[in-house]
């Protein structure tokens, strides 16, 4: 039975992720979508593209406006799955407005899902059962490799967190983590509002 393929689309205006280099060697096809007036791009970006070789596609937008991008995300989603319909597919962006998509598609049975971050695709999340303080470890580069579309509140803090492991941790779980985080002084809570303090930052 042939290997199913992983097929990543990245919506790069959305989400610039500094983990891509978690894809390389593994088998995924990644496609990164940029604006028309995007110059310049991040080195971890384009060297972990350049290791991806023929697996790495840039894809420039034609035009400017609203969702732009995103009808070229759809568009190209749209001929990936007509090309592999029994692969697996990620658009990669914290958009909401791919999510009635993503259902349409998963009601015709094609396995697409909607990722705010590299680290969330199933296969790539770390197990729960690492140890404690390894936990506080992956959340920490997890949290640094996503740049400025960190979380911002604790809620959403608490969601990332919760995604970044299988099987899932409980609640009171996640709950410790962020305690564990403020202990250690990578994130300052005020009220539902989070700030960071990662390495390299």
């Amino acid at each position: 039975m042939p290997t199913k393929l992983n097929h990543v689309l990245i919506d790069f205006e959305n989400v610039q992720p500094k983990n891509l280099s978690l894809l390389v060697g593994k088998g995924y096809r990644v496609h990164v979508f940029v604006g028309e007036n995007q110059a310049k791009l991040p080195f971890e970006l384009v060297d972990a593209m350049q290791q991806l070789g023929d697996a790495g596609r840039y894809v420039k937008i034609a035009g400017n406006g609203r969702n732009a991008l995103d009808f070229h995300i759809a568009f190209t989603l749209g001929e990936l799955v007509h090309q592999d319909p029994k692969g697996y597919f990620h658009v990669i962006s914290r958009d909401t407005g791919f999510d009635p998509l993503i259902k349409h598609l998963r009601r015709l049975g094609i396995e697409a899902h909607r990722e705010q971050d590299l680290a969330e695709i199933p296969p790539l999340r770390t197990p729960a059962t690492v140890a404690e303080g390894d936990k506080v470890g992956v959340i920490v580069k997890n949290l640094a490799g996503r740049g400025q579309s960190r979380p911002r509140k604790v809620k959403t803090l608490a969601n990332t967190i919760y995604s970044l492991f299988k099987p899932k941790l409980e609640e009171g779980d996640v709950d410790q983590l962020i305690r564990d985080l403020q202990d250690q002084g990578y994130i300052t809570l005020d009220g539902d509002k989070v700030s960071y303090r990662l390495p390299r930052d």
